[in-house]
């Protein structure tokens, strides 16, 4: 996966707890999956406006998680995400989990989003605004 440069970045800062550890001695995997929706969720409400975060809401359509490396209880690690290429009916998004100590790679992950008009619980699109600040500038979008 190559990582365009000039996407914003959000990062989560996150405290392994002694629940998030399976029998094996590290994190389970469905922890990390909730991190990257937390990363997600996180995101969005720092950076959509009042108006945006009242009128849409996100589901995901797909996750696809590589793991690199365990993580630890006691360890801090940092979720880096930002978004990718936008679709008429989905957002990409892609999520790094780095052990914050030395920032090895621990988990690497694509998911896809698909937004909902909180009025109506159906798909929606977004409007332009919501395009400009989280996808990726393309010249070239999937219809």
């Amino acid at each position: 996966m190559e990582i365009d440069p000039s996407t914003e970045r959000y990062e989560l800062s996150i405290s392994v707890e002694p629940t998030d550890i399976d029998v094996l001695g590290h994190v389970n995997n469905v922890v990390y999956l909730r991190w990257v929706q937390d990363a997600a969720v996180a995101h969005w409400r720092a950076a959509a406006t009042p108006a945006q975060q009242e009128t849409i809401a996100w589901v995901v359509v797909r996750h696809e998680i590589d793991y690199k490396h365990p993580a630890r209880s006691g360890e801090t690690l940092i979720a880096r995400t930002w978004v990718g290429t936008a679709t008429v009916n989905t957002f990409e998004r892609h999520t790094e989990i780095l052990r914050a100590s030395d920032h090895r790679l621990l988990a690497r992950a694509r998911t896809l989003w698909c937004p909902i008009d909180m009025r109506s619980g159906r798909p929606t699109r977004v409007g332009a605004d919501v395009r400009e600040r989280f996808s990726v500038p393309s010249g070239s979008e999937e219809k």
